[in-house]
């Protein structure tokens, strides 16, 4: 107990004294997502103006629609990396796992923050067209949740096991554009349908399951956080799990019915 007090103590220091204290890593990474989003929804519009000649014809909801994946495949390959590629959540380096961090985790997060509130502000702006009300609780929840964890240091790794679930969103949007593109019935509407159903399986399921059985090993760790962030690590990925569940259950649905209507 009184080794992981001393590392929690030693976290807090860093946090306080050398990344916080310089506001230009969190709150910069933060305007940097919001700028990096407003890039990307350009550069794709620009590239979909010269390659998809039915573009011009999409109404401008289906444009934001349409235009909208790059904060998914960068916080997927970021998740991946960090969880997978580095030694900064892994079980050989001593001390609390709820404790660690590092400049590029910190950064990454707030780019996601920046993402988060411009798509936030977008689907307020529009709504409901954008999404109704469980789309604003995912939302929502999301931003508290990275913020949080962006600022205090704590808990990131449990922030990244839950932002690899965005793996799911290019399978999505890309079932989506072959929906607006009237390719429904094409092959590749029943291959990437295929490949959402695995990928939410995994990814949003499977991984959720594992989430909570690593917070249940670490208990003790997770019990040194702040309040705040203690009940986050439990709130969080529970709602989204449930919502998960439900999407889940639409989705399966879809590919039933998809592969009953194939020749």
């Amino acid at each position: 107990m009184a080794a992981a007090m001393a590392y929690k103590y030693q976290a807090q220091a860093l946090m306080r004294d050398y990344l916080l204290a310089d506001p230009l890593v969190p709150y910069t990474s933060v305007l940097i997502g919001i700028v990096l989003c407003k890039m990307a929804y350009d550069f794709t519009r620009i590239l979909s103006s010269f390659y998809f000649k039915g573009y011009t014809s999409l109404t401008k909801i289906q444009r934001i629609e349409w235009n909208n994946s790059a904060h998914a495949i960068f916080i997927t390959a970021v998740s991946l990396y960090l969880v997978a590629s580095t030694d900064l959540f892994s079980d050989r380096v001593k001390g609390p796992i709820t404790f660690r961090n590092s400049i590029i985790s910190t950064s990454a997060l707030g780019v996601s923050v920046g993402y988060f509130i411009t798509d936030l502000a977008m689907i307020f702006w529009l709504y409901p067209s954008l999404g109704g009300m469980e789309y604003v609780l995912h939302h929502t929840l999301s931003l508290v949740a990275i913020a949080y964890t962006m600022l205090s240091g704590e808990g990131q790794f449990y922030t990244y096991m839950v932002l690899i679930s965005e793996t799911t969103t290019p399978e999505i949007n890309l079932r989506w554009f072959l929906d607006t593109a009237g390719l429904k019935k094409s092959s590749a509407y029943l291959v990437n349908g295929i490949l959402m159903f695995v990928a939410w399986l995994v990814a949003r399921i499977f991984l959720f399951v594992y989430v909570f059985y690593h917070i249940y090993l670490h208990y003790s760790q997770i019990m040194q956080m702040h309040a705040f962030g203690y009940y986050l690590t439990f709130l969080v990925p529970s709602v989204l799990f449930v919502m998960n569940t439900m999407w889940f259950m639409k989705i399966l649905k879809g590919v039933k019915k998809t592969l009953a209507k194939w020749p």
